[in-house]
């Protein structure tokens, strides 16, 4: 008996700032975040893209991906994508974006990431307020090593 539907698993997850796809198909990610550092809250990011890729499955899946605020019950923001499997060797590669994602505290949110309702992974990802440094009152000398001579 052949099976007709497997449940994929999901290969990779990886939030970016930006995913780009040559003429080739392949695919660029640029700036991998480990965690995302503001430099004042609240502050609104332009746009957070999320490279998933599923393998291993069969059959017409449901995608669904949340981005979790700290209290762990808000969804900041929810995204849906449809996707085929039709051979259990081959894989499929969705992309989401997030457009103007507003942080209202720093703390750790959360992506999860679901095929057909059920959670495949979850992840944390810190948002950590870094002010940045302030500069030297007229007349101070500025902070920092002296030059060297």
């Amino acid at each position: 008996m052949q099976p007709t539907r497997i449940l994929p698993d999901l290969q990779c997850s990886l939030l970016c700032e930006e995913i780009r796809q040559e003429i080739t198909g392949n695919f660029i990610l640029i700036g991998v975040l480990n965690f995302i550092r503001v430099p004042q809250l609240p502050i609104v990011a332009l746009r957070l893209s999320l490279f998933n890729r599923w393998t291993a499955g069969l059959g017409q899946f449901l995608e669904t991906v949340r981005f979790i605020g700290p209290d762990q019950t808000t969804i900041v923001r929810k995204a849906e994508a449809r996707f085929a499997l039709q051979d259990a060797a081959m894989s499929a590669t969705t992309l989401t974006v997030f457009p103007q994602v507003e942080f209202k505290a720093a703390g750790t949110y959360y992506v999860e990431v679901l095929v057909d309702d059920v959670m495949k992974l979850r992840y944390p990802m810190p948002v950590v307020l870094t002010p940045p440094p302030h500069p030297p009152a007229p007349g101070q000398p500025p902070q920092g090593p002296p030059p060297a001579a």
